[in-house]
C-alpha cells in the first residue's frame, strides 16, 4: 500500500475526546494540517466544546474541513445548535461541518435527566428544525417532542449536517434529510452489508445526492496484542451500549478491541482498504495508543503515510 491518496477517499484526523483546552485543540488541528489530512474532527464528551473550539482555532488550521463528531441532540434546542453552527461556519469560512447524534440511553437519562422515549421520532423532529436553519432557511415545525419556529440572521455558507446513525431506521433518516452519517464501532463487513446500502437507498429514494459515510477507525502502530490489551479496560463500555453491541454482532466480533487496527503502518494501510471497498467516503482516523511512546510513533508514521 502506498500513500493515503491511493485509497481514493478523504482522510480525516479524529481529535480525542479528552482534549480540555483550546490550546490542545489548536495544536491537534495544526498537526493534522501539517500531516496532510483533509479534515479534522473534534469529539464531544466532557472536555472542550467543539462548537466553541473549532471556530476559535479556524484561522490556525487553514485549508481543511473542521467538523464535530458528534454533538448530542440532547441538552440544547436545535435552534441554539443551528445558531452556534452558522456562527461557526462564518468563522471557518465555509469549512465547518456539523455532526449530531442522539447519543445513548445510558447517557441521556442519567446525565441529562431526559427520558429516552422514541429516540427516532425525537431525532426526526430535531432535524426538522435544525436542517433548514443550518441551510439558511426558516424552520417551521411543530412536533410531539420538539418544535421550532425561527429564522436566523447569521450570514454564512450552508452548514452540512451529518447524523450519527447505526440502526436501519436512523440510517434511513440520515439518507433522507442529512448530508451523510458518522459511524463508530462498525467494521467493513457491517458497512458493506448494512450501513452503505441502507443510507444510499434512502438518499436515492428521496432524490438526494450520494451521502457521505464517515467511518471512525482507531489505530496504533505497534504490537497488536499490546495495543488491544491496553485498550480492553475502556472497550467494555462500548460493547455494553445496545446500538454498538448490535454493530459488533453484525460484524461477527465479541471484543470491540478487535476493531483497532494495529501493526506496522503498511499493515494498517492494507486493512483500511477494506473500509474503502465497503463503501465509506471518508475515513476518520483516531490514534488509540497505550502510552505516549506509541502515540508519538503512530503520529510520525501517519504523517509520513498521509503526506
Amino acid at each position: 500500500m502506498g500513500a493515503a491518496q491511493d485509497l481514493g477517499v478523504r482522510i480525516g484526523f479524529a481529535g480525542g475526546a479528552t482534549l480540555t483546552s483550546i490550546g490542545q485543540v489548536r495544536a491537534d488541528a495544526q498537526w493534522a494540517v501539517q500531516a496532510g489530512f483533509d479534515s479534522y474532527w473534534l469529539s464531544h464528551a466532557f472536555g472542550i466544546d467543539p462548537l466553541v473550539a473549532l471556530p476559535v482555532i479556524a484561522s490556525d488550521a487553514l485549508g481543511i474541513e473542521l467538523g464535530t463528531s458528534v454533538v448530542p441532540t440532547v441538552g440544547r434546542h436545535p435552534i441554539a445548535i443551528a445558531q452556534l453552527a452558522r456562527s461557526a461556519q462564518q468563522a471557518c469560512g465555509g469549512r465547518f461541518t456539523l455532526g449530531v447524534g442522539p447519543s445513548h440511553q445510558a447517557v441521556v437519562e442519567p446525565l441529562y435527566g431526559e427520558p429516552w422515549d422514541q429516540p427516532l421520532q425525537r431525532t426526526r423532529e430535531f432535524l426538522d428544525v435544525l436542517v433548514p436553519l443550518c441551510a439558511g432557511r426558516p424552520a417551521a415545525s411543530s412536533g410531539n417532542q420538539i418544535s421550532g419556529h425561527a429564522a436566523l440572521d447569521i450570514p454564512s455558507e450552508p452548514v452540512p449536517v451529518l447524523l450519527a446513525a447505526l440502526g436501519p431506521k436512523m440510517l434511513e433518516l440520515a439518507g433522507r434529510v442529512a448530508t451523510g452519517t458518522h459511524v463508530g464501532q462498525c467494521g467493513p463487513r457491517t458497512i458493506a452489508e448494512h450501513t452503505a446500502p441502507t443510507i444510499n437507498a434512502a438518499a436515492e429514494a428521496a432524490g438526494r445526492p450520494t451521502p457521505r459515510i464517515i467511518a471512525l477507525v482507531n489505530l496504533c502502530v505497534g504490537d497488536p496484542s499490546i495495543v488491544r490489551a491496553a485498550a480492553s479496560a475502556n472497550a467494555g463500555a462500548y460493547g455494553a451500549l445496545p446500538s454498538y453491541r448490535a454493530m459488533l454482532d453484525r460484524e461477527g466480533i465479541d471484543d470491540p478491541t478487535d476493531l483497532i487496527l494495529a501493526g506496522s503502518i503498511d499493515e494498517i494501510a492494507n486493512d483500511l482498504t477494506a473500509y474503502v471497498d465497503a463503501g465509506v467516503t471518508d475515513l476518520r482516523l483516531g490514534i488509540y495508543a497505550p502510552d505516549d511512546d506509541h502515540a508519538s510513533t503512530t503520529r510520525r508514521a501517519l504523517a509520513a503515510w498521509v503526506s
